[in-house]
C-alpha cells in the first residue's frame, strides 16, 4: 500500500478510536470529580482531584459486594455453561440423528428470545422452590442464554477438527473422556477461549433478570449501580468510579484471550 492510501486510512482509524473513547475518558474523568464540580463547570479535567467516590466503593458494603457477588455467578455460568456444552457441541459435530438440525435451531432460537420472555417465568419457580436471591439461581438463569451460544461455538470449532483424530485414538485403545480431555480439547482451546469469553460478558453486563431475580445477598454490580438516587440527588462521582472499576474485568478477560477471539473471527463463528 503506498503512503497516498496509507495517510487517510491511518486518519480515520485515529478518529475512530478518538471517538469510542471519549465516552471511556469522561467516565473516568467524572469519577475523580465531586458532585459540585460535576454539575456546576464544564471542564475536561478534575479541577479538585478527590479519590472519595473510589473509597466510598471499597468502604461500602453495598458497594463492594456488588462486585463480589457478580464474580461468584457470573464466574459459576461460564464454568456450567462450559460443562454443559462441550458434549452438546460434540456431538452435534461428529452425529447425524433424527431432528440434529432442528434441535440445533431450537438452542439458537432460545438465545434469539428477550429476556424478559423468561421472567416471570424463572421469578415463580425460584419463589417456589426456595431459589430466589442466590448466586446458583442467577447462573442457572443466565445459562438458558448462554449454552446456544456456547453449543453454537464450540459445534464450528469442533467441525474443523478432523474426524480421523477421534478414530485413530480409539484405535490406540483411548477411552472418549482420556481422548476428549487430553486429545480433542487441547485442538479447540481456542473456541473454548472464544466461548466464555461470550459467556462471561453477557453475564456480566445482563441487567433485567439481575435485578429481578436477586435482592441482598446475590445482587450484581449491575442492578446496584441502577440505585444511586438519594434524597441528595444522582451520586454522579460513585457511579461513575462504579462504571469504571466495572470495565476492569472485562478489559482483563479480553486480554487473556484476545488471540482466541481473532482465530474466531477467522473460522466464522464470532
Amino acid at each position: 500500500m503506498d503512503k497516498a492510501n496509507r495517510l487517510p486510512r491511518a486518519l480515520m482509524l485515529m478518529l475512530y478510536v478518538g471517538f469510542t473513547l471519549i465516552p471511556l475518558y469522561w467516565m473516568l474523568n467524572t469519577s475523580l470529580k465531586t458532585n459540585e464540580e460535576t454539575l456546576s463547570v464544564f471542564s475536561l479535567w478534575p479541577h479538585q482531584l478527590t479519590w472519595d467516590n473510589y473509597k466510598t466503593i471499597f468502604t461500602d458494603p453495598s458497594w463492594y459486594n456488588g462486585y463480589i457477588n457478580s464474580i461468584i455467578y457470573v464466574a459459576l455460568n461460564t464454568v456450567l455453561s462450559l460443562l454443559v456444552a462441550l458434549p452438546a457441541a460434540y456431538g452435534f459435530s461428529r452425529y447425524r440423528f433424527l431432528g440434529d438440525k432442528h434441535m440445533f435451531f431450537w438452542l439458537l432460537t432460545n438465545r434469539m428470545t428477550p429476556p424478559a420472555v423468561f421472567l416471570l417465568p424463572f421469578f415463580q419457580l425460584y419463589s417456589t422452590v426456595g431459589l430466589m436471591d442466590t448466586h446458583i439461581a442467577m447462573a442457572l438463569a443466565h445459562m438458558l442464554f448462554n449454552v446456544p451460544l456456547a453449543v453454537w461455538i464450540l459445534e464450528g470449532f469442533m467441525s474443523g477438527i478432523s474426524r480421523e483424530i477421534d478414530e485413530t485414538a480409539y484405535i490406540d485403545g483411548f477411552s472418549f473422556p482420556r481422548f476428549f480431555l487430553r486429545i480433542f480439547l487441547p485442538l479447540i482451546k481456542a473456541g473454548v477461549g472464544v466461548t466464555a469469553f461470550f459467556c462471561f460478558m453477557f453475564s456480566w453486563v445482563e441487567l433485567l433478570l439481575a435485578r429481578t431475580l436477586t435482592s441482598v445477598n446475590a445482587k450484581p454490580i449491575s442492578a446496584i449501580m441502577t440505585r444511586t438516587v438519594s434524597a441528595a440527588g444522582m451520586d454522579w462521582g460513585v457511579l461513575a468510579a462504579a462504571g469504571v472499576l466495572t470495565l476492569i474485568p472485562g478489559m482483563l478477560v479480553i486480554w487473556f484471550v484476545r488471540n482466541h477471539i481473532a482465530k474466531g473471527f477467522a473460522m466464522g463463528r464470532v
